[in-house]
């Protein structure tokens, strides 16, 4: 198997973790721009590893009549501009095996959707790129499921893996995100981290007027599984950041406002650090003594 990466390294050593953020969708190269401008001031003013996120070609919608990008040509044109700009590392997402060679060119991380993670030869093309992979867990599976995803992309010869906490289906059209995922989730051997917009999706759950169905979600509840996420030592944070949620075509209500995100990521950044949540803890089972002192326990 090949070394990691200089970059994996990077985001390994990232403290107190690293962000991945930006509009679900490109919308116009002009967006991205001042998307990622915006949010690697914020970043940078507070000492974050960013890494910008838009999506070329959002494949999985509800609706066929849903915008989905501008697919993969003018989607890199973009993203690699924004690349070139800032300097900052891209992420996007691949929905088929012969996409991963050329979205490698460009993007740093390759994200499998979560619909995807247990797509054998989407994983394999994907982690022979040597590119960092990042596997969504399928809103359908078990946390342990993500080992199996990950020995996949490593079999292949790319050690560079990232497993991603994004909720499980609850009921029809909700998510829900259990805490214990995050620490079982480890058990993939690479690091973790967590779609705190994603998670709160509550899918094929907002009537249109005239009939249908759209995909809607919690926003408001966005701070409480992140703190939740950096609580329990997460390596990483996805985030999709929008300057006017109620405008984007895709996820409008999932995505965080871009002017109140500095307050978010302090309060996150306070969390992390105060929290032990990436340390084991070994308990000791023995039976108690009569001699036990409460207070001289530590």
């Amino acid at each position: 198997m090949a070394e990691e990466s200089a970059f994996f390294q990077e985001l390994k050593a990232s403290a107190p973790f690293f962000l991945m953020a930006g509009p679900n969708v490109i919308q116009s190269e002009e967006h991205c721009l001042k998307m990622c401008r915006q949010i690697k001031a914020v970043t940078d003013s507070l000492g974050l590893k960013l890494v910008f996120k838009s999506s070329f070609d959002k494949a999985n919608r509800t609706s066929a009549s849903s915008f989905r990008g501008p697919g993969m040509e003018e989607g890199l044109r973009v993203l690699q501009k924004v690349k070139d700009t800032f300097g900052v590392p891209i992420i996007t997402d691949i929905h088929e095996a012969w996409q991963a060679e050329k979205v490698a060119q460009v993007a740093d991380i390759i994200q499998i959707p979560a619909f995807l993670c247990r797509q054998t030869d989407l994983l394999v093309a994907a982690a022979k790129t040597g590119k960092v992979i990042q596997i969504k867990k399928g809103q359908f599976c078990a946390p342990s499921v993500m080992r199996n995803s990950a020995e996949k992309c490593r079999a292949a010869g790319n050690p560079n893996v990232l497993v991603c906490e994004r909720g499980t289906m609850f009921g029809y059209s909700d998510l829900i995100v259990d805490p214990r995922n995050f620490v079982f989730m480890r058990d993939a051997g690479c690091p973790v981290t967590a779609d705190v917009t994603h998670a709160l999706q509550q899918p094929a759950g907002r009537p249109l007027e005239g009939g249908g169905v759209a995909s809607g979600g919690l926003r408001d509840m966005i701070p409480a599984i992140a703190r939740t996420a950096v609580a329990c030592g997460v390596d990483g944070l996805f985030m999709e950041v929008h300057d006017d949620p109620t405008t984007s075509p895709v996820d409008g209500p999932t995505q965080w406002p871009l002017r109140h995100l500095r307050r978010l990521l302090l309060e996150l950044i306070a969390v992390a650090q105060a929290s032990k949540g990436k340390e084991e803890l070994s308990l000791d089972l023995s039976p108690v003594g009569e001699d036990f002192d409460p207070e001289a326990v530590v």
